[in-house]
């Protein structure tokens, strides 16, 4: 486990940020991040009274998006589909820690 995985599990566990504090928190500009959310690969975003906010798994997915595109030159509907699986496979096992079984 990396120190930047136990502070976002840690510190932003149900915390919210904004599309500002998130762009920073990954070192991307924020108008990568609005076209990444206009463009459906943020899910979870929310836009309330004309203020983007992403929570803290926000920061994970922009993370390894962002680590895709510029490792691989992957596009970004492809790197969306690659974090997607890898959340997948963090929650399986996750699962499989709770029940004992890793």
């Amino acid at each position: 486990m990396r120190d930047d995985d136990i502070l976002i599990g840690s510190l932003l566990e149900d915390s919210w940020l904004t599309l500002e504090q998130l762009a920073a928190a990954c070192s991307v500009e924020p108008d990568w991040l609005l076209l990444h959310i206009e463009a459906g690969l943020f899910p979870h975003a929310e836009c309330i009274s004309g203020t983007w906010r992403l929570s803290s798994e926000g920061l994970a997915r922009a993370r390894r998006m962002r680590q895709l595109e510029r490792d691989f030159e992957a596009v970004p509907e492809l790197a969306a589909l690659m974090a997607d699986l890898l959340e997948e496979m963090d929650a399986l096992r996750a699962r499989l820690r709770r029940a004992g079984l890793e």
